[in-house]
């Protein structure tokens, strides 16, 4: 044997590397048997850790045989020696090739927990697996990178075929493999522990791994927060980032409160982008209990104009731009106290919103408003498609292909998240409130 395991042959991998270290250089692991090896690179490197995430095409009757590979923002690799050779046909490689990626997009959600990928537009790249087989996966994952931008791209294995060089010749800038045996037919017959890892290896890797600069939240504000509105005290969470251009409130729908997973996968999303956040409950949970209340727009908008007041005299909160992301009927209250004279909000986003239940205070909107909606979501898309019609504001509809109310679909939120973090982004500094009257 050549490596005792992952880990051992990620350390000698770091070792031969080490001329690659520098501000600009990020590693890639292939999941899952590369994570481990990257890891080790990747902290002798002193480089931040993310993931290329690439699937092999296995040929239907031998599935360890790749038949070509399918990679993050439409790469695809097909190897047609194999494919003629095997006889794979048209219609079988398409049933294969949509398979893998549903479970590419499975594992980008699952990894990243909603971190965007590492960015690597003008970096080196040091791409990272446990070995080198066909080359398809690597190949697909050399021209992931190119695509994303990366100005410099090393593809490093422990291990690897004596012909591995000219397979891959051209798709990465340097190649390095600690060793080339011959009699090469697979890449665990050289590792003593070759064993398998599942999804909660992968994370734990990435968790323990250091972020890339981008991705480290800067020094401010987070903290459990009371929310007064009236003589009613409601539980929140206030986020600000250090530099943060503006705050988001968020409005629940359908009896979710601050602790909705969906609402702070979303708010992850915008700290990264460096807005704040409010996350609070509109409903104490006796209220709550009571379904009435969440469909009583007018009490929830009472509450969320509240919160917007009593966020403005937080010190954290001085000068900055507040706006709304309201999921559900949450959404209607977000619009209604966009319509309050004197609420001043920069922006609002509603996601699978009810807009429609703001009745006739869509008129008085001045906000600059986005209504996401999925596109299987069609009896909510009407109701959307009828509000947006009593909108005289700065507007847009966008309809997310594929998602269903609740946008449990893999990718779908990361799609939401990504269209409020641009609404939000681009409004808010054009948008910031007054100062307070003296």
């Amino acid at each position: 044997m050549l490596f005792t395991d992952r880990l051992e042959a990620g350390r000698r991998l770091g070792t031969r590397l080490t001329h690659l270290a520098g501000p600009d250089v990020v590693v890639l692991a292939l999941p899952r048997g590369g994570v481990p090896v990257a890891a080790q690179v990747a902290a002798a490197l002193g480089a931040p850790l993310d993931l290329c995430l690439v699937r092999k095409l296995g040929v239907p009757a031998q599935p360890e045989l790749a038949m070509g590979a399918v990679g993050e923002d439409g790469v695809r690799v097909i190897d047609d020696t194999v494919v003629r050779e095997t006889g794979v046909r048209p219609r079988e490689l398409a049933r294969v090739e949509e398979r893998e990626r549903r479970e590419l997009d499975r594992r980008a959600t699952r990894y990243r927990g909603g971190r965007p990928p590492v960015a690597v537009a003008g970096r080196t790249v040091v791409l990272v697996d446990d070995g080198v087989a066909t080359g398809s996966t690597a190949r697909a994952a050399c021209r992931a990178v190119r695509a994303r931008g990366a100005a410099r791209t090393v593809l490093a294995v422990p291990v690897a075929p004596p012909d591995w060089t000219r397979r891959l010749a051209g798709e990465a800038d340097e190649l390095v493999s600690l060793a080339t045996p011959p009699g090469f037919f697979a890449v665990g017959q050289f590792y003593d522990d070759f064993a398998q890892l599942d999804d909660e290896d992968v994370t734990a890797f990435l968790r323990r791994a250091p972020a890339a600069a981008e991705d480290r939240e800067p020094v401010g504000v987070d903290e459990e927060v009371t929310v007064a509105a009236g003589a009613v005290r409601l539980a929140g969470r206030l986020t600000v980032p250090a530099g943060a251009p503006g705050i988001v409130v968020f409005a629940h729908g359908s009896g979710s409160g601050r602790h909705s997973p969906r609402n702070r996968f979303v708010a992850a999303g915008l700290h990264r982008a460096g807005l704040g956040t409010l996350l609070f409950d509109l409903l104490t949970e006796e209220e709550a209990d009571d379904r009435a209340n969440v469909f009583d727009t007018a009490l929830l908008a009472t509450r969320l104009t509240a919160a917007v007041a009593r966020l403005r005299e937080r010190p954290e909160a001085h000068g900055l731009a507040v706006g709304c992301f309201g999921a559900s009927t949450g959404a209607a209250a977000a619009l209604r106290t966009a319509a309050e004279p004197g609420t001043h909000l920069a922006a609002v986003v509603s996601r699978g919103g009810r807009p429609d239940l703001a009745g006739p205070a869509l008129a008085a909107v001045t906000a600059p408003t986005l209504l996401v909606v999925g596109g299987a979501d069609h009896a909510v898309l009407d109701l959307n498609r009828q509000a947006q019609s009593q909108l005289t504001c700065e507007n847009r509809l966008t309809v997310v292909p594929g998602a269903t109310h609740l946008f449990e679909e893999p990718g779908t939120l990361e799609t939401v998240t990504e269209l409020a973090r641009d609404w939000f982004t681009t409004h808010m500094p054009a948008n910031a409130a007054p100062p307070p009257p003296p």
